[in-house]
């Protein structure tokens, strides 16, 4: 259709501008939504010397067919056809009355049907000039019914847990067709599926699936609708309803001997609410001290080794029955841990005597036991970081230590050593006592002693006789005397005589060893 369409404007193009002068005036195009309406423009424009109007003809073009929607000659008047007749008109009223003047021969189309979308031809026949005609292409859009529906109005939660549709969005008799998308906080899946009808028209229906949960319960769902670029939105909350969640409230972990007032509470979380709850003790019965009203068991008089033990608490609603556990176990005296407690003097038995005498310890269970815990807990955590700190304080010295006597520990060659005579020390560090300087030293011939110095009369190191100590200023300034082990000199007769270096130098380059020798600092920090 759209190429015959497309097709017959271009030849109307040419047969207008094949014309001499006359010209029919159109819009190329035309559109409305259906139940509106529509003007379909002609003018008609005369050349000079003016033509004669005979008859102005509008026709409906469709699938290369031509039907006759409306007729105006200045003789016989204006007629319009069926099915046209109700909702065609002109709208100028010289035509309406059958006046001479047909200039303008625009008709108004009143609640636009789908089938009305259509090509149009406005022709005029003239005398002489003969036909002059022009087209329009009329669109009809049909504004889609959105519609947001939950598949029922109460969704169940059942076990095993399933996806299920829990809510549909629809965009019905729309042209064109709607794109749907969902909104939602609520995990699931969406399904989409397009219908075409036969006026033309596309329905467009989406579905949402989710697995009903205590979770989705009062969640939105929104179902946003897009149309030529209009969005529709419409939004639904879910009911859903699931077994009761249940947790016993009430035992701190904290219940000690002729504590007051305890009590245990089933809390239930369920839609719709709890009906009905049933206390029980697991493998025996409930204490003889216990009252039950509603929800709540109340523990009258002091804290016993009777209360201990498994209470169970059965919480049941129209969907099904779920069950809550706590295990409570008596302690003899109160944790330190567990918050601050008066102690009066019928709360805890004394080994001693029966009773305590002071009143420093609540009789209510503490309150503030989850603050402590955190506070507890923030303890623990600064005490580990400052343990960690301060080994690795004592990490760090004991490495210092360790490098430092590796550091001070000789490393050199012991051929290198020197044996100290005189005062025996230098000024890197000194021994309290020294021999007297020694007369000379003898070396046997081909020996390995040879390098080893021995006092002349003696088996080894100085008699006793001959050490004379001075005062410590004097000591300071005596020299002393060393001989290197491999050093080649000649001696005459084989002995060697004392020889002294001044002081400083051997100072400043030697340090002292704990048996009497010194050694060179340059062998030392090797």
């Amino acid at each position: 259709m759209a190429r015959c369409v497309g097709l017959w404007a271009l030849l109307l193009a040419l047969h207008v501008q094949a014309g001499d002068g006359q010209v029919v005036q159109m819009d190329s195009v035309k559109s409305g939504f259906v139940g509106s309406q529509v003007e379909l423009r002609c003018v008609f424009v005369n050349s000079n010397p003016p033509v004669k109007v005979s008859q102005v003809t509008w026709q409906k073009l469709l699938n290369g067919t031509k039907q006759n929607v409306a007729i105006v000659n200045p003789v016989l008047g204006v007629s319009v056809l069926s099915p046209f007749r109700e909702r065609v008109s002109f709208k100028q009223a010289t035509v309406r009355h059958q006046m001479s003047s047909l200039e303008d021969t625009t008709i108004v189309f009143s609640n636009l049907q789908l089938s009305d979308e259509a090509a149009y031809i406005c022709e005029y026949t003239t005398f002489p000039a003969g036909n002059r005609e022009n087209m329009v292409n009329l669109t009809v859009y049909a504004q889609p019914q959105t519609r947001m529906s939950l598949t029922s109005t109460t969704i169940v939660a059942k076990t095993p847990r399933r996806k299920m549709t829990v809510a549909t969005c629809m965009a019905a008799n729309g042209k064109p067709p709607s794109v749907i998308k969902w909104e939602t906080r609520i995990k699931g899946d969406a399904t989409y599926q397009e219908t075409r009808n036969q006026n033309g028209t596309v329905t467009v229906r989406s579905n949402y699936q989710v697995t009903p949960s205590r979770e989705t319960h009062k969640q939105k769902l929104t179902c946003i609708v897009t149309y030529r670029g209009e969005r529709i939105t419409e939004s639904v909350v879910l009911n859903v309803q699931y077994e009761p969640e249940v947790k016993i409230e009430g035992f701190d972990g904290n219940w000690y001997l002729n504590r007051q007032t305890v009590q245990l509470t089933c809390r239930a979380d369920a839609n719709p609410p709890v009906t009905i709850y049933q206390w029980k003790l697991l493998n025996g019965s409930l204490p003889s001290n216990v009252e039950i009203k509603n929800n709540t068991l109340f523990f009258k008089g002091p804290v016993t080794y009777d209360l201990a033990g498994t209470y169970v608490c059965d919480a049941t609603n129209a969907i099904g029955t779920r069950t809550g556990v706590v295990d409570v176990n008596i302690t003899d005296f109160p944790s330190p841990d567990r918050g601050n407690f008066q102690r009066t003097r019928s709360d805890f038995p004394s080994p001693d005597r029966g009773n305590f005498q002071s009143t420093d310890f609540p009789t209510n269970p503490p309150n503030n036991h989850g603050i402590q815990q955190e506070q507890h807990s923030a303890g623990v955590v600064i005490g580990g970081a400052v343990g960690g700190v301060a080994l690795l304080g004592v990490a760090a010295v004991l490495l210092f230590i360790f490098l430092r006597r590796r550091q001070r520990t000789f490393k050199g060659d012991y051929n290198t050593k020197k044996h100290a005579f005189g005062n025996g020390y230098s000024k890197a560090g000194g021994l309290p006592a020294h021999p007297s300087k020694p007369k000379n030293l003898p070396y046997p011939d081909d020996s390995d002693d040879e390098k080893k110095p021995t006092q002349i009369g003696s088996t080894g190191g100085f008699e006793p006789s001959d050490r004379n100590f001075d005062t410590e200023s004097e000591d300071l300034k005596r020299p002393y005397f060393t001989v290197d082990e491999g050093e080649s000199r000649e001696y005459d007769e084989r002995t060697l005589g004392f020889q002294y270096d001044p002081e400083p130098e051997i100072a400043d380059d030697m340090i002292s060893q704990t048996d009497g020798s010194v050694i060179s600092k340059k062998e030392w920090y090797v």
